[in-house]
């Protein structure tokens, strides 16, 4: 029997995801930055400041931004490791990792350095970096549990595992709300800003089968981490996981 994932609520072949979710991206890749701050009404903007001041990462750090996209949370991870710290920009999506480079040279930051990868199978030795980030990307991760693995493999010992990624509100009243507008609104807005509704139908459908706060922690534990917590933004609409590999 083949082995089925999620591609929003539909089940698919899991050999089919990575695909599915590339054409995705390649079809967004363009208006990313414009329907984040559309879509999250600038949200997203505090929602990575939180990351960045919750990492830890000092002058002369190795941090790798995994599904980095368009280069938001690297420009900053740049600032904070200072010239004799290496920051690694990464994503699956060459169209992504393309809007990535063009963003930070517009911006005047030459210094990062550009990987296409897969997360499932990171390309670096064992212990190698101080931090690991992974924002909004996990939940299009097809093997979620491997992803971690190898996050974990690749951390050095003390070393920071960050996830900021949509999650599970408690509010009842915040639900509903949350609930009209990724359905209702969030696709319509993408068709007629990036021109693509299905595309952003299928991004509101990965956030509902993304695990919640507790699940995900228990799996960054599973993978290998000695601790975990996370920390609920916009009532828990996202979560932040940090996890260290002691």
């Amino acid at each position: 029997m083949e082995n089925t994932t999620h591609f929003g609520f539909k089940q698919i072949a899991t050999n089919d995801k990575q695909s599915l979710v590339r054409d995705v991206f390649n079809s967004v890749a363009s208006k990313y930055n414009l329907m984040n701050d559309v879509l999250s009404f600038g949200a997203h903007r505090l929602w990575k400041h939180y990351t960045i001041a919750s990492s830890n990462v000092k002058i002369g750090d190795k941090v790798l931004d995994i599904a980095g996209g368009t280069g938001d949370l690297a420009i900053e991870f740049r600032k904070k490791v200072g010239d004799n710290g290496q920051v690694i920009l990464s994503d699956i999506n060459a169209a992504m990792l393309n809007e990535g480079r063009k963003n930070l040279t517009n911006k005047g930051i030459f210094s990062v350095e550009f990987v296409q990868l897969n997360a499932q199978s990171l390309p670096f030795d064992s212990n190698t970096f101080d931090c690991v980030n992974i924002s909004f990307g996990l939940r299009n991760v097809t093997d979620k549990d491997q992803a971690l693995k190898e996050m974990y493999r690749i951390l050095k010992p003390d070393g920071c595992l960050l996830i900021l990624e949509f999650s599970t509100t408690d509010s009842v009243f915040l639900k509903k709300i949350y609930d009209f507008y990724s359905f209702n609104i969030m696709p319509k807005l993408g068709g007629i800003i990036a021109d693509n509704e299905a595309s952003y139908q299928y991004l509101a459908e990965s956030i509902r089968k993304h695990p919640n706060q507790e699940t995900l922690k228990d799996m960054v534990l599973d993978a290998g981490f000695d601790f975990c917590e996370y920390h609920n933004l916009s009532g828990g609409i996202v979560a932040l996981h940090k996890g260290i590999k002691v």
